[in-house]
């Protein structure tokens, strides 16, 4: 079956925190890890992933933290999943899935068929989408809000 990882959600969630409320400074990991759950030390590996990736920007210094590498609306769910797969990938040992032919002639190509629609469809949603879904359920930001005016 299917199913969302904790490490995946847990990645999903700071990008998404980073995107809806970087503006203007940075943000830091301590405040992401307060309003999202996340432990600081599981947080830090993947935001660096993320920055190593070209999702995120690690910002140095006092006021520093992260902010996205790209705008909103050029980073979608699909290149997170992809971060975190790489990192599971390289973890995980080479050996196959499977040995036995059926599996991998049928089985092995069917599941990465699915997997390649599912990430056709996450590469369709931006974390603009999501931070404009969080606006509109009245999620509040974590810091001051400037005006932004980027088109």
């Amino acid at each position: 079956m299917l199913r969302l990882s904790r490490k995946t959600m847990l990645a999903l969630e700071a990008v998404l925190d980073v995107a809806y409320n970087a503006r203007p400074d940075p943000v830091q990991s301590k405040d992401i890890t307060a309003r999202q759950g996340i432990p600081q030390r599981y947080l830090e590996q993947v935001m660096q992933q993320l920055v190593h990736h070209g999702v995120l920007k690690g910002v140095r210094g006092p006021k520093g933290g992260y902010t996205l590498a790209r705008e909103r609306r050029r980073i979608t769910v699909g290149d997170v999943v992809r971060v975190v797969d790489k990192v599971d990938a390289a973890a995980e040992d080479s050996e196959p899935v499977s040995q036995a032919e059926l599996g991998e002639k049928v089985v092995a190509p069917l599941w990465s068929e699915t997997r390649d629609a599912i990430l056709e469809r996450l590469d369709q949603i931006s974390m603009e989408d999501l931070c404009r879904q969080a606006r509109e359920l009245g999620i509040a930001h974590g810091g001051k809000m400037k005006p932004d005016f980027s088109i």
